[in-house]
């Protein structure tokens, strides 16, 4: 399998952001985005998918976080979606049901070049710290969007938002890193009947 890594840069009026990532990571990260909840999730993502992922993201805070966090997102997905090509060889579905103390949570993927996000996560506060708990949606929205993946990520219980909040991230990665992984069986081939996973 051909390496896969790419970097992609955003600029626009409300945020400046370059990504990069390498899916045959082990895990390391180097996040700065101004938001310290955001950058704290983002590390989980990539140690818990193996994806090594560096994030430079400046934004527009003094407004609020949404922009910087939603375009963190789009800037994720599009480079994933570089460094996974034709997606030839991965073993494409995953799922995993993932406790953290009182909280858990399931996220399914399926890396199939169609964006879907379907979202069952409810939060029993608007913040987490400073950080806007819908934003938590907002991100898997853009990564799935932009990325070309069907993501379901449903929160079966919990009581403490920080540990929601933090079980979809782990979810997704471990998910992520379950489907990415090499298919021993058709290792050249691409996962589907239609012959393409571009969409």
């Amino acid at each position: 399998m051909a390496p896969r890594s790419a970097e992609i840069s955003r600029k626009t009026k409300e945020t400046d952001i370059t990504v990069s990532v390498h899916v045959d990571g082990t895990g390391k990260s180097d996040i700065s985005t101004g938001v310290g909840f955001f950058d704290h999730m983002l590390d989980q993502l990539s140690r818990h998918s193996l994806i090594d992922m560096t994030v430079r993201a400046a934004g527009d805070l003094h407004i609020d976080d949404h922009h910087t966090v939603e375009d963190t997102g789009i800037v994720i997905g599009q480079a994933l979606a570089r460094a996974l090509g034709e997606r030839r060889g991965i073993m494409r579905y995953a799922s995993i049901d993932l406790a953290m103390d009182e909280t858990l949570t399931r996220a399914a993927v399926d890396v199939s070049g169609r964006p879907f996000l379907v979202w069952n996560v409810a939060f029993s506060a608007s913040k987490i710290g400073t950080f806007d708990t819908e934003l938590v949606r907002e991100f898997f929205q853009a990564l799935s969007q932009h990325a070309g993946i069907t993501l379901h990520v449903t929160n079966h219980y919990g009581a403490n938002n920080h540990h929601i909040a933090e079980t979809c991230f782990k979810a997704v990665a471990r998910a992520l890193r379950a489907a990415l992984e090499s298919d021993p069986r058709q290792p050249d081939a691409v996962p589907s009947t239609k012959g393409s996973l571009q969409g």
